[in-house]
This record gives C-alpha cells, sequence and structure tokens, in this order.
C-alpha cells in the first residue's frame, strides 16, 4: 500500500529514535507539512493546526499548489484563517498515510512496509511530533493552536505536554476523551475492516485491498459526522430513477441518501491506507486528557496555561456532543485562561467545522483579529 502525498509537502525528520508513549520507537520517520502566510520578523506569528484523522497537510490552496486544500474556505488571505497575517502551519499527523511516517512507510529495519509492526499510537505521540516540527522549523512559541476533531485531541496533548509552546487556542468539536458511543461506531469501523477477507493480518497490497471492508467503515464514519436532521432535509426519502437502478444486484442502493454515502465512499477508499485508519481510530479512543496528566480532565484543563482559547462544537454532533465542548471550556476557565465558549446551531453536525462556513469562520475570525 502506498501514500499519497500531496505535491507541495514537505518534511521535518523526527530524531532518528522517536520514542512513543507506549515504548515503542520509530527510526528515521518523518512529519509531512505544509505552510501558508510569512514568518514575521519577530517570529510570533505562526499558528499551527492539528488535523482530523483523514486529511493531509494540504489545508487550502498556495503558490506552490494551487489545488484547493480541505478547509479551503477557512484559511488564506482575507479568509478566517487570515495568512495575511498569520504562518499557518499544517501538519500531517504522525501515524497518517499522507507523507507522515505510518504503517504503510517503509520500515528502515526491513525493507518493507510496517504494517502492524507499527509501533501502537496514541495522540501523545501525535503531539509530540507537531511540537518537535515546530521547533525544528525554528518557532519557540506560537501563537495559537488549533485543533479540529481528532485534532482538539492532540492540540489539548500538545498543550499538556508542552507548556508554554502555545500562547493561545483554538477547539473546534473536540474532547477530552472519547464517550462510549463513539468507541462504538469506531470498533465497527475496524472490525468492517478487519474482517475483509483481503486485509489479510494487514498484510494487503494493491491488488488485494481490503475495498469492501474499508467502504463500510467509511459509510459508518459519514453516517455520524452529519446530523439526523441534515440527512432528512438533503435527502428525504428521495428514491433513484427507475433508470439507475435496472441491471443492479438485489438490494442494492434504491434511495439517494445510499447512493451519496456509496458515491463518496468510494472516492476515499483507495486514497486512505486501512491500517492508518485502524491506528488513529484506536489512539483516539485510547486518549483521555486527564489520565494522562495524572489526574481528572478538569484538573488537566486547568494548568494548560493558554492565555486566551475558542471552543465552538456543533449542538448538532453526535460523534463529539457539544457537553464535550462546554467541558473544555470550563475546564480551562478555572484555570484562569479568557475563554470564548461558542455553540453553533448549525444542523451539519460534527462535519460542521467543515462545512459550516458561515457560522464558524465569523467566530474564528473574531478570535484571531483580537491576537493579532
Amino acid at each position: 500500500m502506498r501514500e499519497f502525498v500531496p505535491p507541495a509537502t514537505r518534511f521535518v525528520d523526527l530524531p532518528p529514535a522517536f520514542t512513543m508513549t507506549s515504548g515503542g520507537t520509530l527510526r528515521d520517520a518523518r512529519i509531512a507539512y505544509e505552510t501558508f502566510g510569512r514568518l514575521n520578523a519577530a517570529r510570533d506569528n505562526a499558528v499551527l493546526v492539528l488535523t482530523g484523522l483523514s486529511p493531509d497537510a494540504h489545508a487550502a490552496s498556495h503558490p506552490a499548489d494551487p489545488t484547493p486544500g480541505w478547509w479551503e474556505a477557512m484559511l488564506g488571505p482575507g479568509k478566517p484563517v487570515d495568512t495575511d497575517l498569520w504562518h499557518v502551519i499544517c501538519v500531517n499527523s504522525l501515524g497518517s498515510c499522507k507523507g507522515s511516517t505510518g504503517p504503510a512507510s517503509i520500515d528502515p529495519a526491513t525493507g518493507e512496509p510496517y504494517r502492524l509492526d507499527f509501533p501502537e499510537l496514541s495522540m501523545e505521540d501525535i503531539a509530540d511530533a507537531a511540537a518537535f516540527t515546530v521547533r525544528a522549523l525554528g518557532i519557540e512559541r506560537l501563537a495559537c493552536v488549533i485543533g479540529a476533531s481528532m485534532g482538539g485531541m492532540s492540540s489539548l496533548s500538545l498543550l499538556a505536554r508542552h507548556p508554554g509552546l502555545a500562547r493561545n487556542h483554538i477547539n473546534l468539536s473536540g474532547a477530552v476523551h472519547s464517550l462510549p458511543f463513539s468507541i462504538a461506531v469506531r470498533s465497527l469501523q475496524r472490525e468492517a475492516i478487519r474482517s475483509d477477507p483481503d486485509w489479510r493480518q494487514g498484510r494487503y497490497d494493491d491488488e488485494h485491498y481490503p475495498r469492501r471492508g474499508m467502504l463500510t467503515a467509511r459509510k459508518l464514519g459519514m453516517m455520524t459526522y452529519r446530523s439526523a436532521t441534515e440527512w432528512e432535509t438533503r435527502f428525504g426519502r428521495t428514491r433513484l430513477s427507475p433508470e439507475s437502478l435496472e441491471g443492479q444486484e438485489p438490494f442494492s442502493p434504491e434511495f439517494q441518501v445510499e447512493s451519496y454515502l456509496d458515491f463518496h465512499a468510494r472516492r476515499f477508499v483507495r486514497r486512505f491506507d486501512p491500517n492508518s485508519y485502524l491506528y488513529l481510530s484506536r489512539g483516539m479512543d485510547r486518549f483521555d486528557l486527564g489520565a494522562s496528566c495524572g489526574g481528572d480532565a478538569h484538573q488537566a484543563l486547568s494548568r494548560l496555561g493558554v492565555e486566551n482559547a475558542l471552543v465552538m462544537g456543533a449542538e448538532s454532533d453526535i460523534l463529539f456532543p457539544l457537553r464535550q465542548q462546554r467541558d473544555i471550556a470550563e475546564g480551562l476557565r478555572s484555570g484562569g485562561t479568557h475563554v470564548e465558549f461558542v455553540p453553533v446551531d448549525s444542523p451539519a453536525g460534527h462535519d460542521a467545522f467543515l462545512a459550516d462556513m458561515d457560522r464558524f469562520g465569523p467566530p474564528v475570525a473574531k478570535f484571531l483579529a483580537l491576537l493579532s
């Protein structure tokens, strides 16, 4: 299985022996990143973006790669994360397949992909690798770290494990730990992948790829990224045309919502490594900010030491419910951080930070403008 690296992505080499929190070690590993905007003379306008499970480092278009990025509406000149003001660094998570070292990368000890020999992965490992990358780029202190979804977890871990690295924080649809519902969904996603005969205990290749398992896993995820209200509003009970159903196998999709899930899942499956999906999703399940800091989450949040924070979430989010963002805001506030908590009335569910820029963009723009 190969990696999928955007053309303008650059790399930082991690230490020759990068120790994971599980005790495992990665040798000659790297982190993929892209930058947007210019670093000022004082080197104090750097903003770090930590991503969700599947994005690469190409968050937005820029001269070296004009293709639209995954957060194109949020990041760029004159946009909420204004690259006329900020020098933005977006890193691809350790364990991914979009340039950073992960299960699809070559193990230098064997000359073969790591596959399941990749060490156990945690949000703490992702945070440590991101912090190393920032410092390797010559930045001693970030103006802000922004984390969305899984990135909300890894950004909290970064703040806890690297005190003083960031002055401010934006947490979008994040959490201090996964709730049972989220764990259950991701467990089913992993089961779908592992149950595919072509998974072959992680030793698939381009010819034998667990396509059916990945399709099912992606569809399960997509169902939880949006709300039931949005599914009903967008699709209702609209059926596909009779012509499109001709010659199909029994029980093939007949409703538009089924066709939508199928189309978008097919676009994803060959663009993401199944083993990376397993590792990253399990890392999300295991993350617990309180436990990792030797106490409870509220205490851990109160000790993060950021000056200002913006915490946002969607009221329709079933994967990372709004109460989890409220808990983050309250914990940060109890430690003296000036916190703005913005609950967003959006039907877009967990993906609202990607899909609903009319509601998510203005508070981000306002918060960052006050920092500049």
